[in-house]
C-alpha cells in the first residue's frame, strides 16, 4: 500500500498549490484569469488561454486523483 506522500494525490496536491495558484500575490494568477473569463474575456488573446491551462491543469489533476482514491475506497468497503 502507497504511503500518502508516495501517492499521486500528494503530488498532484503540490503542484496545485505552488503551480496552480503562482503568483500568489496581489492574487493568484488563476482567479484572476477566471474573473476575466466571468467579466466576458473581452481582449483575451491565445497566450492568456494558454496561460489559463496551465494554471489550472494541476487542479484538474488534483480533482481526478482524488475522486479515483475516493471511488477506491468507496469500492473497498
Amino acid at each position: 500500500m502507497k504511503t500518502f506522500f508516495k501517492s499521486n494525490l500528494f503530488t498532484a496536491l503540490i503542484l496545485s498549490f505552488t503551480l496552480g495558484l503562482a503568483p500568489f500575490t496581489p492574487e493568484p494568477h488563476l482567479f484572476g484569469k477566471i474573473r476575466w473569463i466571468v467579466g466576458g474575456g473581452i481582449g483575451m488573446k491565445g497566450m492568456d488561454l494558454f496561460d489559463l491551462f496551465f494554471h489550472g491543469a494541476p487542479w484538474i489533476w488534483f480533482a481526478y486523483c482524488l475522486s479515483t482514491d475516493l471511488f477506491r475506497f468507496e469500492k473497498k468497503q
